[in-house]
């Protein structure tokens, strides 16, 4: 078990975290995304599409109206990847507190 370098990134962790929120099917408008993160439309824009490229997440682009409208969801790749990597990371903590008990 190890780190997943795409996920590993904080914001790109952030997104997957609150993607892994959602349903299976749901999906998050970008500007909700974004307002969560806390971030740039370029640089939130620019981590999605790291992780489109890794499979991690799908990305729809329609309009509503006459207004665009980009969402995103966690694929399943996306999913067992992000579990993999808290699983790494819970393992850390999990060994680091057993060295604390034993002293």
């Amino acid at each position: 078990m190890s780190a997943d370098d795409i996920i590993h990134q904080s914001i790109r962790l952030r997104i997957m975290a609150i993607l892994n929120t959602l349903e299976r099917r749901e999906a998050l408008d970008f500007t909700q995304l974004k307002a969560m993160i806390e971030t740039t439309d370029g640089n939130l824009g620019a981590h999605i599409d790291t992780l489109a490229r890794a499979g991690y997440v799908d990305v729809e682009k329609l309009f509503v109206g006459r207004r665009p409208q980009t969402r995103v969801k966690a694929t399943t790749i996306g999913r067992r990847a992000f579990r993999g990597h808290i699983a790494f990371l819970r393992k850390i903590i999990d060994q680091a507190e057993a060295t604390q008990r034993r002293k």
